[in-house]
């Protein structure tokens, strides 16, 4: 048996409750991972209210996990009990919030010599998102601008990171006043307090009016669609929580930009394996830069197990820094 957080139906966060589940069995082409940390994300409090079709209950959320294999299913030969990874798993397969859970195993990566578990479970959502967005999607390019929105949560604060790492010259951020420091601590070199000021407006000052070339936003439909007034001829714009509504019938009509939509787990819905092996790829290339100390793992609080629920509630009211990390 082991201690897992889970819902019965679905629900706020604060329903999560913790009980006794038998041990998952790994099917062909899965690991099941002896669970050492596991990462909070915005998905998994959004999933919870909302559920899924496939689910079961009671059904184990978490997204994020961090471990040591502990049996390998049917056809798996890259792994071996006792092996450190980390994945990024999949909304519709019961999840990392236990002290055991199964992986794909082409999905998973091996942890990088020096990194802790905790390290590597805070990345994988949140850090996976930020590289795919800036590396994969808009391929930022060195010298370049870029607007990021959020910048301490999970995504905006390894984005920042990751865009100094690629070369940017100009790192714009919003933040509320409270966490300042801590987005500049991260690369920033402006930030924007989206409370009191007007976000286009202070984004075109900085600019000198052109626009950024970049901006990866993880608000809403509403800021995104904002966001492509933002762009400079030719810009980018990343959405991970709803795209512009609009962009057919936006103006100005002279301006050419693109709109990349994201989702990690796209590739388990897809049932693509070569996406899922590119998940771990990307996992991989990621520890190379935090393992370089091109980018520190973001981990704002430690938690337990039991403390889920509560700390699912505490991320949902969106004023949590870094990312929250469950220790087992």
């Amino acid at each position: 048996m082991m201690r897992s957080i889970v819902l019965q139906a679905p629900g706020e966060p604060q329903s999560l409750s913790l009980v006794e589940l038998p041990l998952p069995e790994p099917g062909p082409g899965e690991i099941r991972v002896r669970i050492k940390a596991a990462s909070l994300n915005p998905a998994d409090y959004k999933m919870a209210k909302n559920g899924h079709p496939d689910w079961s209950y009671p059904f184990i959320p978490g997204l994020d996990g961090a471990g040591v294999v502990d049996k390998v299913g049917e056809g798996v030969a890259q792994w071996n009990e006792g092996d450190r990874v980390v994945y990024h798993g999949s909304f519709i397969k019961p999840g990392s919030f236990a002290e055991y859970g199964v992986a794909k195993a082409n999905a998973a990566a091996r942890i990088a010599d020096g990194l802790s578990f905790e390290e590597a479970a805070a990345f994988p959502c949140a850090g996976l998102t930020a590289y795919q967005a800036l590396n994969r999607k808009m391929k930022l390019g060195a010298g370049s601008s870029i607007l990021i929105h959020a910048g301490a949560g999970g995504v905006g604060g390894y984005a920042i990171q990751l865009a100094k790492a690629f070369g940017a010259a100009q790192v714009i951020t919003t933040a509320s006043p409270a966490n300042f420091e801590y987005v500049r601590s991260l690369g920033a070199d402006a930030v924007i307090d989206y409370g009191t000021e007007n976000v286009h407006d202070r984004v075109m000052a900085l600019t000198e009016g052109r626009g950024v070339d970049y901006a990866l936003n993880s608000i809403n439909r509403q800021s995104a669609q904002a966001d492509l007034a933002m762009l400079a001829f030719g810009g980018q714009l990343a959405c991970i929580a709803g795209a512009p509504e609009t962009v057919a019938d936006f103006q100005p009509s002279h301006k050419s930009f693109t709109v990349h939509k994201l989702m990690l787990s796209g590739a388990y819905l897809a049932g693509d394996e070569r996406a899922e092996r590119d998940l771990s790829a990307m996992a991989e290339a990621f520890m190379t830069l935090m393992t370089a100390g091109k980018i520190l793992p973001t981990i704002g609080k430690r938690i337990a197990l039991e403390d889920v629920p509560q700390e699912l509630t505490r991320l949902s009211q969106r004023h949590v820094q870094g990312k929250i990390v469950v220790v087992l």
